[in-house]
């Protein structure tokens, strides 16, 4: 039976973990690369310590970062008339297309929030009317918004 070394990763190791995670590895593994590269640690009550410090910080640092979400969420939902106006052809047809920078831009306007134009998802939006835009704030949190598109 081969025997396990646990370390503790300094950084992030492609297919083994990130930093600060306790890893068993082969001891040829720890002692030729992770440990000379500065990668990983021995495991020690003190370093596995601090280890666990380190995941209590960064856990509630998520939580306030989902709490900022859902307050976020909150204001866009009572968010009732956000309208962009395009350039009209025929049939009503838009020209262009309207981009998530746009939507960005109006709930900026709106509420005074920045909003992330790469969490934003839309449909295809090719003539006037009023449209759903989905968007991301959290991995655990999606506001839906009502977006108006009129005629300039």
């Amino acid at each position: 039976m081969v025997k396990r070394v646990q370390l503790v990763l300094t950084q992030d190791v492609s297919k083994l973990g990130k930093s600060g995670d306790l890893v068993d590895v082969a001891p040829g593994y720890a002692r030729n690369f992770l440990i000379p590269q500065k990668l990983a640690t021995h495991a020690t009550a003190g370093i596995l310590k601090q280890v666990e410090r380190r995941r209590e910080q960064e856990r509630q640092r998520q939580l306030e970062l989902k709490q900022q979400a859902l307050e976020q969420k909150a204001a866009l939902e009572k968010l009732t008339n956000l309208t962009i106006a395009k350039q009209v052809g025929e049939n009503e047809a838009i020209f262009g297309t309207v981009t998530t920078q746009e939507v960005a831009d109006a709930i900026q306007a709106a509420i005074s929030q920045e909003v992330d134009r790469r969490g934003i998802t839309l449909p295809d939006i090719n003539h006037l009317g009023t449209y759903q835009a989905e968007i991301k704030l959290h991995s655990e949190v999606t506001a839906q918004v009502d977006i108006q598109v009129v005629a300039s």
